[in-house]
């Protein structure tokens, strides 16, 4: 592990953090102790704490004083409840971070982060400074003491915080300084108030908050019906993209960070705190696979609404939108906020998406696709998703060939890509199949017609006769790694020799060693300055391309690589730069949920 750098300025790289959550938003725990990103009451809220991109937006530290020999950092087995312990010279130092959980569904949910610190072997000083930056920094808070704690307001923000040490208001932060013998404890927690409210205080013991909590999560952990080769690094995975889900709503968020850069020092900095249909949809599928049926239902429950919601719906950009907030609303218009310097001078720092304006055709075959496996193995989809998706084709009939930004959201003009060509194959085939399992009403001439009119374009204008593959759009001689999904989709047969052909193109020009670049974007530029390294859902995607390819030694060998690309915890970021540092938001589904099919799927490839 790295020496830490206890309260001070420094940026952590990406990797050296930890997640921790209560299915309602967040927090990034660095290995040095610090708090560097939290949004008070769910994922997309303006932060309290975002040191992570900017030294002066609020944090949280705790640690040693005069430092740490060295720090370690680990997830209680099974749990989201992360441990960062301080190696010094005159002990050791661990601090348990959570935000509890006492059960699924909690109608009297309290929102706290709890941090409890304890001597395990000799004694330390240790200090901890609370400091708040309501609004992404914009603003410094009103702090007070009560007579249960501290009380922390402004710009939407109210916290209480308590102790079981004494604390001090130091002018906009509070702090505390205090020691500990072997087997002390100090406690923190960290409470989201309601309005008008005041904090609660501070249990002397918040043992039964963290047994709880724990016992929830190896609950919840034990439903999974995943028993494979790669069960640690599955079941970490799943549980990453539980701690993306907001349980009140059913929604699933693609990642809980924003504007961390795809480039170091660059502009591909994107706010990613929404439910991307493309990735929400791929996240059931990855639920649906390990047998938590629950979750997968109720994400179906939150698109059935937007199915049938009329009043975000547009002509031109579809039935669906490319992304929505957690209430299912279309998020605000991307702005920049120019008083963050951004991680590691990355500007600018963003929030909200631009892309909500795209349009992005292989969102309904990503969506489809997931709700056939759903309406297959689960306990059916309702009339009205079912009239709402009949709704999707029939748009579709009129739309399929349009100009779109694609899966990897282009800001160049629009094109005819074949990967959006590809799922909108998908979206109507299975609902033609849809319909033949549970004699469901649909007009299946016209939706077979359409079927085949989509797969006769994909042959005929998206391939190559010139490069042997497959191409990223028609008329193009670049490729991209969406390509790899034809044969998980089914619509050719991983060892026809029209995808070999294609999957070697892939491999002398995006694949690195075992890392899988989206495009090249010097042949297929897409209208964003700057570059940017692998990325890591398309590497996943590549090992499973090999093991539907019979190339089982090649996949598990590129399986093993990508998870020594994982940080301490298991966690991964969007992209892998060139020397391994994670870039892009962090933790992100898409990684997680692509890693588990490739794991399970070349599990039973294996035998």
């Amino acid at each position: 592990m790295r020496e830490a750098v206890v309260g001070g300025e420094e940026f952590l790289p990406i990797a050296d953090h930890g997640l921790i959550g209560d299915l309602r938003t967040a927090a990034l725990v660095g290995t040095d102790g610090t708090v560097s990103w939290f949004c008070p009451g769910r994922f997309d809220a303006p932060s309290a704490f975002a040191s992570l991109l900017d030294p002066d937006a609020g944090r949280w530290t705790i640690g040693p004083v005069g430092g740490a020999v060295r720090t370690q950092q680990f997830y209680f087995p099974n749990t989201a409840i992360l441990a960062t312990r301080f190696l010094t010279e005159d002990g050791v130092v661990e601090v348990h971070d959570f935000m509890p959980v006492r059960r699924p569904h909690d109608d009297e949910h309290r929102q706290r982060l709890v941090r409890r610190v304890q001597a395990v072997r000799g004694s330390a000083r240790v200090r901890t400074t609370i400091a708040a930056r309501p609004d992404y920094g914009l603003s410094r808070p009103r702090v007070e003491t009560t007579d249960e704690g501290v009380l922390v307001t402004g710009d939407g923000v109210r916290l209480g915080i308590s102790a079981t040490v004494d604390v001090r208001v130091d002018g906009d932060d509070v702090t505390s300084e205090f020691q500990l013998e072997s087997g002390e404890r100090a406690l923190f927690v960290l409470e989201v108030l309601d309005e008008d409210d005041t904090p609660h205080g501070c249990e002397q013991d918040t043992s039964t908050l963290f047994d709880v909590t724990s016992k929830f999560w190896h609950d919840w952990l034990s439903t999974s019906t995943y028993r494979g080769r790669w069960r640690e690094n599955v079941e970490r995975s799943a549980i990453t993209l539980k701690l993306l889900t907001h349980e009140p709503s059913g929604a699933v968020i693609a990642a809980p960070t924003a504007s961390l850069p795809e480039e170091i020092g660059g502009v591909r900095n994107w706010d990613y705190r929404f439910v991307w249909i493309r990735d929400a949809g791929f996240t059931l599928y990855a639920l649906l696979r390990l047998g938590f049926m629950d979750e997968a239902g109720a994400f179906v429950g939150w698109l059935s609404e937007r199915l049938a919601d009329e009043k975000n719906a547009d002509h031109d950009l579809g039935p669906l939108r490319v992304m929505y907030d957690i209430d299912g609303e279309v998020p605000l218009p991307e702005r920049e906020l120019d008083h963050l310097g951004g991680y590691r001078d990355s500007r600018p720092v963003r929030t909200g998406n631009a892309a909500v304006e795209q349009l992005q055709l292989d969102i309904y075959g990503e969506i489809i696709d997931s709700i056939y496996l759903f309406n297959k193995y689960g306990s059916g989809i309702s009339q009205e998703a079912w009239a709402g998706l009949t709704r999707v084709v029939a748009w579709l009939e009129d739309h399929w060939d349009d100009p779109d930004a694609g899966m990897w959201e282009i800001r160049t003009e629009n094109r005819h890509h074949t990967t959006s060509w590809l799922m909108c194959w998908v979206a109507v085939e299975r609902m033609v199949r849809m319909a033949r399992q549970r004699g469901l009403p649909g007009d299946l001439v016209a939706w077979t017609r359409l079927r085949d009119e989509i797969h006769t374009r994909i042959l005929h204008e998206g391939w190559s006769e010139e490069i042997g593959s497959f191409v990223q759009s028609a008329g193009s001689r670049a490729v991209d790694a969406g390509l790899l999904l034809m044969p998980m989709v089914k619509f050719i047969s991983p060892v026809d020799p029209m995808f070999l052909s294609t999957l070697e193109t892939v491999e002398k020009r995006l694949v690195s060693d075992t890392l899988v670049f989206r495009y090249d974007v010097d042949e297929a530029p897409d209208g964003v300055h700057g570059e940017e390294g692998t990325f890591s859902l398309c590497s996943f995607w590549y090992v499973e391309a090999l093991t539907r390819a019979g190339r089982l030694t090649e996949a598990e060998v590129a399986l093993e690589k990508m998870f020594t690309y994982a940080n301490h915890l298991g966690l991964y970021a969007e992209q892998i730069g060139l020397t391994g540092d994670h870039l892009g938001n962090f933790p992100q589904a898409f990684t997680h949920l692509s890693l588990i099919s490739a794991a399970l799927n070349l599990d039973r490839a294996l035998g």
